[in-house]
């Protein structure tokens, strides 16, 4: 076991929502070797959720070719780079956050020659890492929990600690200055659009009428939330047209318009809000890590696994797995059942 300041990678190149999951793992490295150095390699599209995070030295990010206009060889160049600048920190240990066998991240974290790698293995590779934790016995956890047993590979033991993001301050203040200047009293509702799988995405119109269910209820206001970009964007699809139609439609409404083009805009404008109504997705994880309590959607996605944690929250999941059929009075129902939770009337 590393003692001390060790030198510790933790690699994690998924989506957003896999990257929130992992900090509580992150929190924990660090409370059990607070000298350490501590830092992140994700992707250029994951990595903005890490800014500013409280508990790491440094986070490095490295960029698809989908992500990119670059040519392969300039890719290939810089990869090399970060792999020369990688090893120069003569790391002590590299932690394959991934919750299953992955054969090219092990590969990677080779190439930076760390004393020991941890990482998950399964049947097929039982031997492959010099720290392996099994990923027998895992079925039915959250992710959160799963990608926590790595801890133990350092000798954390007991539950995970919450999840955890940090907001800038500056988008901190170009939220609050937007609120003041559309006259909001008070924290709004905040209402995502966007969800990247088919099933997952809930029609534009239902938003519409539980908007004004809840504002005739609550003299709600909120903010709207969504990826910004045309439908049809192969690479990043987009809900401009989805978002267009709903704020047509809700005119008469307290509705704030929050396009979010970078993730720092979302972190700020999800901190903003009193609660959320969104699908399941990255943002989901992002409203969760930022203590909203939430009234998700799921369709065809595994609910045990990738709920809302460690926060308030009411799941609604038809048995068709399609959330186009949640109904406009189940949406009010759960936010109406999320509210006496929280002990609001």
């Amino acid at each position: 076991m590393p003692a001390g300041a060790p030198r510790i990678l933790v690699i994690r190149r998924d989506n957003i929502g896999d990257l929130v999951c992992t900090t509580p793992l992150l929190g924990a490295l660090r409370r059990r070797f607070p000298d350490a150095w501590l830092a992140v390699l994700a992707n250029s599209y994951n990595a903005p959720v890490l800014a500013g995070h409280p508990d790491l030295d440094a986070v490095y990010a490295y960029r698809k070719g989908k992500h990119v206009d670059a040519g392969l060889l300039a890719l290939a160049r810089e990869r090399i780079g970060l792999v020369l600048e990688l090893r120069r920190r003569r790391l002590d240990s590299v932690v394959l956050a991934t919750t299953a066998y992955q054969p090219r991240t092990l590969r990677l974290a080779r190439l930076l020659a760390p004393e020991y790698i941890v990482g998950f293995v399964d049947e097929r590779a039982p031997r492959a890492i010099d720290r392996p934790v099994p990923l027998a016995g895992t079925e039915g956890e959250h992710e959160v929990d799963r990608v926590f047993r790595l801890a133990r590979a350092f000798g954390v033991e007991g539950p995970p600690p919450p999840l955890r993001i940090a907001v800038d301050a500056t988008e901190a203040a170009r939220v609050q200055s937007a609120l003041a200047a559309r006259g909001f009293a008070g924290a709004p509702i905040g209402i995502h659009l966007s969800a990247r799988k088919p099933s997952q995405r809930w029609p534009a119109d239902r938003f519409v009428a539980l908007m004004r269910a809840l504002h005739e209820r609550q003299r709600a206001a909120f903010m709207l939330f969504w990826s910004p970009g045309p439908a049809d964007n192969p690479q990043h699809p987009g809900d401009d047209e989805k978002a267009s139609e709903v704020i047509e439609a809700t005119q008469s409404l307290p509705v704030l318009p929050w396009p979010t083009r970078e993730l720092g805009s979302l972190v700020g404008g999800i901190a903003a809000c009193r609660s959320m109504v969104m699908c399941d997705g990255g943002a989901m994880h992002v409203a969760a890590a930022l203590g909203r309590p939430i009234v998700c959607f799921f369709g065809k996605s595994d609910a045990a696994r990738w709920r809302p944690w460690g926060v308030p929250h009411t799941l609604l999941q038809p048995a068709s797995l399609d959330v186009a059929d949640i109904s406009v009075e189940d949406a009010l129902a759960a936010c109406d059942s999320l509210r006496e939770s929280l002990g609001v009337r």
